[in-house]
């Protein structure tokens, strides 16, 4: 073959290579755009009693996370971060195993505490609270495709008052974390960086609306 006819074939090939590469690169955008799109318009509305700052509410129990989810670390995770979000909005942290402890007395042997259901003014008398916050853990989850593995984590939060039952306050919140890779080992170690701040991320999002507590800076 000669030396043009060679050239020729070199050239094919790397215009070729190239050709997958904008490819690759093109889709690699329209995902990013895509997942931006759709993370802008999934915002839900809260609910903020208008009497909350009326309640004297200052002594908050967070019960124990109602974990919809196979992952019992993340339950665990959300739990400690509603209790740090809440010390830095101005309210007195409760330590947790002091409320599991007291709690046990109504669960008795059920010590995952799975019956989230127990009434506020049974945590209430139990613990002299003004009111108690109910976590729920929806999702926690991480999906795997050629370049992309979002990772979602959605809480759900409800504030009810110890002595009547009403609802103070409550948020919803649904985070995602987009990462991108070329292989799935990069994509899971990606996603193992990113778990724990997206949970983070959550809560603050989730607390946000919470009026500040009576120990409040502001």
């Amino acid at each position: 073959m000669s030396l043009f006819g060679e050239s020729l074939i070199v050239k094919a090939l790397l215009c070729k290579g190239l050709n997958a590469m904008d490819r690759f690169s093109r889709l690699l955008q329209f995902i990013i755009v895509l997942s931006v799109i759709i993370g802008c318009v999934s915002k839900i509305p809260d609910m903020v009693n208008s009497d909350h700052s009326k309640k004297g509410t200052r002594l908050i129990a967070i019960l124990p996370v109602n974990n919809r989810t196979a992952n019992v670390k993340a339950g665990q995770m959300l739990r400690e971060a509603v209790l740090n979000e809440l010390y830095f909005k101005g309210y007195p942290k409760i330590p947790l195993n002091v409320i599991d402890e007291k709690l046990s007395k109504i669960y008795k042997e059920d010590v995952d505490f799975k019956r989230v259901n127990i009434s506020p003014k049974a945590v209430g008398e139990l613990l002299g609270v003004d009111a108690v916050l109910y976590t729920t853990l929806d999702e926690c989850s991480t999906s795997y495709t050629f370049v992309y593995a979002p990772t979602h984590v959605s809480v759900v939060l409800e504030l009810r008052s110890a002595k009547t039952g009403e609802t103070l306050w409550n948020s919803k919140h649904r985070t995602v974390k987009r990462n991108y890779g070329i292989s799935r080992e990069q994509l899971e170690m990606a996603s193992c960086q990113v778990f724990e701040p997206t949970i983070l991320e959550a809560v603050e999002k989730a607390m946000k609306t919470l009026p500040d507590g009576p120990d409040s800076a502001t």
